[in-house]
C-alpha cells in the first residue's frame, strides 16, 4: 500500500481502538517493549533466519500434520526444516481473514496479488490442499472479511465492507447479522449462538449467534481467541495476554507476549496458543505463560 492510499476500514477501527484505549489508560508507552524483551521468563532467546517481511493477519495449525501456517500481507507461510519462512504454493496475495477448518482445509479472504485480473476482493476463498491452491467459495468482488471463525460447521466472517458479521452453514449462501464496529470475534467452540467482539467500550458479547451485541465492557481487547468454552484468550494492545474462564465477564492476566503490538492471535486448545507480534510469530504450550520465538518478522510497513 502506497503512503497516499486512503487508510483502509480496518486501519480505521485499529486507530479508533487505540485512541479509546489510550483515553482510558490502558496502553502503555511503546518504551515498554524494551521491558518485555528482557523478561527472561517470557521467550527463549533462539530467533529463526530470515525474518518473514510482511504483516500478519491470521494464524492456525493444521490438525493433520500439526504444521503452524502464517497468514500475511503478501502470502502464506510455513516454517521450513530449518524455521525460516516458505512460501506455500505461489500465491502472493494478501491474506486477511484466514482459519484452518480441517486437516488441510483453510478458509480466507483478503484481496489478489498487484497487477492480477481479479476483483478486487476475494470474499470468501477455500484450500483443500493446506493452502497450495485456493477457489473462490462465494462473494467474490463483494466481502472482505477481516476475521474468519468456523463453529459446529457454521462459518462466521466479519465483513469490513459493511461492518457487518455474516454467517453461511455451506460457504455458499450467507446472511447478515448484526452491524458493529470490531476488530475481531471470537465464537464459543461448543455452543455458536455465544460470541464475542472487540469495541472501542471493550468486549462486546452476543447470545443469539451475533444477530446483537450488547455494550463492550472491561478491558480493551485488539484480538479474541476461544479455545473452549471455559479458555476464552484476548490480547490487548500492548501484548498482555488475559484469559476469561466466563465467556468474556471476568479476565486474569497471564502473561505479556513478546514483541510489540499483536498482529494476530489464535489458540489451538486450552493449552496450545500462537501470538504474532512486530517482531515474531511467538508459541506456548502452557496457556500463555511462556513462549517460544516460531518465526522472526522484520519491522517495516504494516497494512
Amino acid at each position: 500500500m502506497s503512503p497516499s492510499s486512503p487508510p483502509s476500514r480496518r486501519q480505521r477501527t485499529r486507530a479508533l481502538l487505540v485512541a479509546v484505549s489510550v483515553a482510558a489508560g490502558t496502553v502503555l508507552l511503546a518504551a515498554c517493549g524494551q521491558d518485555i524483551a528482557a523478561d527472561g521468563a517470557a521467550a527463549q532467546a533462539k530467533e529463526p533466519q530470515p525474518a518473514l517481511h510482511s504483516h500478519i493477519h491470521g494464524l492456525g495449525i493444521d490438525p493433520g500434520d500439526g504444521r503452524l501456517y502464517v497468514a500475511t500481507h503478501e502470502g502464506l507461510y510455513t516454517p521450513d526444516g530449518k524455521g525460516s519462512p516458505q512460501l506455500v504454493g505461489d500465491s502472493r496475495d494478501d491474506f486477511m481473514g484466514f482459519t484452518v477448518a480441517g486437516a488441510k482445509t483453510f478458509l480466507a479472504s483478503g484481496h489478489p496479488a498487484p497487477g492480477s485480473d481479479q476483483p478486487g476482493n476475494h470474499g470468501l476463498i477455500k484450500s483443500t490442499d493446506a493452502g497450495k491452491s485456493w477457489k473462490a467459495a462465494s462473494l467474490q468482488g463483494e466481502a472482505d472479511f477481516h476475521a474468519l471463525e468456523q463453529s459446529k460447521g457454521v462459518i462466521y466472517g466479519y465483513d469490513s465492507t459493511g461492518g457487518v458479521l455474516r454467517v453461511s452453514k455451506d460457504g455458499a449462501t450467507w446472511q447478515d447479522r448484526a452491524r458493529l464496529q470490531a476488530l475481531d470475534f471470537a465464537v464459543n467452540p461448543t455452543d455458536p449462538s455465544r460470541l464475542v467482539a472487540t469495541t472501542t467500550e471493550g468486549v462486546a458479547r452476543s447470545t443469539d449467534a451475533g444477530a446483537s451485541f450488547g455494550r463492550g465492557q472491561g478491558p480493551g481487547m485488539e484480538f479474541l481467541s476461544w479455545a473452549s468454552p471455559h479458555s476464552l484468550f484476548g490480547v490487548d494492545f500492548t501484548g498482555a495476554l488475559s484469559v476469561s474462564s466466563d465467556g468474556g465477564t471476568n479476565w486474569t492476566k497471564t502473561a505479556v507476549v513478546p514483541g510489540g503490538q499483536p498482529q494476530a492471535l489464535t489458540a489451538v486448545d486450552e493449552q496450545h496458543i500462537l501470538a504474532a507480534t512486530q517482531d515474531g510469530v511467538y508459541e506456548s504450550r502452557d496457556a500463555g505463560k511462556t513462549f517460544t520465538k516460531r518465526l522472526s518478522v522484520a519491522s517495516g510497513d504494516h497494512h
